[in-house]
């Protein structure tokens, strides 16, 4: 017996990227529209989050719960305490997690989301700042918010017109944009971002080189025989030694090249002086690791003696870096 269903027929390739070009269209103007339309009302918003004690607590519900989350973690990872707080979960206890020392910020594309209700509702109770992102601009969160920053009029992508696509792209956005503001406010440090980025590929690109430096270093005089700089040299296994001079300060370095290049009988009775490479590549301890492995791939050497942060060179150097050390803490 033959069905008189027909199967579906899937759209063919070109209407598949035509889907996509046009959805990434749409929403890359929405953007390109809402960093035109943005204005004082974002000043202020930033000037309040940036001046409160706690934490900014983020909420929204449904696809705007999603983006709540990634705003309230962006934040928290540059600098600005927040947190994500349910908004039906707040009905029913977590209300504590709002405090007088906090800023809500809230998020809802029509601005009438059901939901909201209590959490606008105790955050007006205890006085503090609202900060809505909405696309209603005459809802019941934007009369609720001390500023609204409002999202573009805008289609969204899906052809059904009813999937949030458009409106939770922008919604993203502006969340990041405040993150980015207020990072900028608090001249927050890529060291600051590193000490809250301690694993993962972010932490291993935000090590210093003081983090990996040697202290025990391979160090001689400038008038020391070569048989005792020898010595120096095999003991600390970097294939080199410093030449500190009178000063104490580094005026040279021993490679295992400048070895193979003074060798002659009276080798052992040379002083480090005559056998060294005068001014030496050398790195700042508070320069980033992955600096120093750049320097030692540019110029093909294996070790960096480390100078202090701000001392003027010539300086005594306070470590050394050897290319091992990179790789051992995941820098490629």
């Amino acid at each position: 017996m033959t069905s008189s269903h027909t199967a579906d027929v899937p759209a063919d390739a070109a209407t598949i990227l035509a889907t996509a070009r046009r959805t990434l269209r749409m929403e890359g103007e929405a953007l390109l529209r809402m960093a035109d339309e943005i204005g004082d009302a974002f000043a202020r918003a930033v000037d309040t989050l940036g001046r409160i004690d706690g934490r900014v607590v983020v909420t929204g519900m449904g696809k705007s719960g999603h983006i709540a989350r990634k705003i309230a973690a962006t934040m928290a990872s540059t600098g600005t305490p927040a947190q994500f707080v349910h908004p039906a979960e707040a009905s029913h206890g977590d209300l504590g997690m709002v405090t007088r020392a906090d800023a809500l910020l809230a998020l809802s594309n029509s601005g009438n989301t059901a939901e909201l209700g209590d959490v606008l509702e105790h955050a007006t109770r205890l006085g503090i700042p609202i900060i809505a992102i909405t696309g209603g601009a005459t809802s019941s969160l934007a009369d609720a918010a001390s500023e609204t920053l409002l999202l573009p009029a805008a289609e969204e992508a899906s052809p059904i017109g009813l999937a949030p696509t458009t409106s939770t792209t922008a919604t993203m956005a502006m969340g990041d944009a405040l993150a980015v503001a207020l990072l900028v406010r608090r001249d927050f440090s890529a060291e600051q971002f590193r000490a809250l980025h301690p694993g993962g590929s972010l932490g291993r690109r935000l090590l210093l080189v003081s983090d990996v430096m040697h202290t025990s270093l391979p160090l001689v005089t400038a008038n020391a025989p070569m048989s005792e700089t020898l010595v120096a040299m095999t003991a600390k296994s970097f294939g080199c030694v410093g030449v500190l001079g009178e000063d104490g300060a580094l005026a040279g370095i021993i490679t295992d090249g400048d070895l193979r290049r003074n060798m002659a009988a009276d080798l052992l009775q040379q002083s480090a002086r005559a056998v060294m490479t005068a001014n030496p590549l050398t790195i700042r301890a508070r320069a980033l690791a992955v600096e120093a492995l750049a320097v030692m791939n540019e110029h093909q050497v294996t070790s960096l003696f480390v100078l202090p942060p701000d001392a003027e060179e010539p300086a005594t150097p306070v470590g050394i870096i050897h290319i091992h050390d990179c790789l051992r803490a995941g820098l490629s």
